[in-house]
């Protein structure tokens, strides 16, 4: 099984590739295209430069790894994508031989979480509107990343169940420190999730936000609600 699950930023999607990747039996790969949409776009990212020179950046060969040999000869392999990065010309269709998941989360929490790293954003860096396209482009399983604290257990239950794929427990929990595999942009945006060691707990009120970032929650709402009618449901 090759697994393409595809998040907006600051939205659970690293947690949940530290979730695949404490399988024994799953490889994982962090943000495949970030290295070729930085390259095809100059976006002003943190550490682009970096990004650029330790990841492939050809488009075509990312696309060809994502249906390549596994790595490590494991059977199945998790692969966290972001819609974002799919600018145009990238190429999609390797994702139609993948279990497409889409992970959201409301926009105001990502909106909140996004500006703690970085000043200014806009519709495109949060990625709601693409993802919506995505989705209704290759179809797939949607799912709520504050369903899954809410209910670590019984949420990736589900998840499994409705891909074909056995739960394992050992999904819950993963080492203190961060993974092999994380992408080298993990210095600057991984600091919480390194000391993790398994989901934090069920979220509070939604933040209130101003000015811009109230402009932008409300772009952004329109294509969350379009996505969030798919959801898997909490169990009871």
């Amino acid at each position: 099984m090759r697994i393409a699950m595809w998040s907006g930023p600051r939205n659970l999607s690293t947690a949940m590739m530290y979730s695949f990747a404490a399988r024994d039996d799953f490889a994982v790969w962090d943000e495949p295209f970030y290295a070729p949409y930085l390259a095809q776009t100059g976006a002003p990212h943190p550490m682009a430069p970096e990004i650029i020179a330790a990841h492939e950046s050809d488009p075509g060969r990312v696309a060809a790894r994502c249906l390549g040999a596994i790595p490590e000869g494991k059977p199945h392999f998790y692969m966290k994508h972001m819609p974002h990065h799919m600018v145009g010309g990238m190429p999609i269709h390797w994702a139609r031989d993948c279990v497409n998941v889409h992970l959201i989360r409301h926009p105001a929490r990502v909106i909140a979480s996004y500006g703690a790293k970085r000043d200014e954003m806009s519709l495109e860096d949060v990625g709601f509107a693409q993802q919506l396209d995505l989705y209704r482009q290759i179809g797939g399983v949607v799912i709520e990343s504050s369903d899954i604290r809410a209910d670590p257990e019984a949420m990736l239950g589900c998840l499994c169940d409705a891909i074909d794929l056995a739960f394992d427990p050992a999904m819950l929990n993963w080492p203190a420190g961060g993974h092999r595999d994380d992408g080298v942009w993990a210095a600057h945006w991984y600091g919480a999730i390194h000391r993790s060691t398994g989901f934090a707990g069920a979220e509070g009120d939604l933040p209130k936000l101003v000015g811009a970032r109230a402009e932008l929650l409300e772009q952004a709402m329109p294509a969350y609600d379009a996505m969030a009618v798919h959801k898997l449901k909490r169990p009871g």
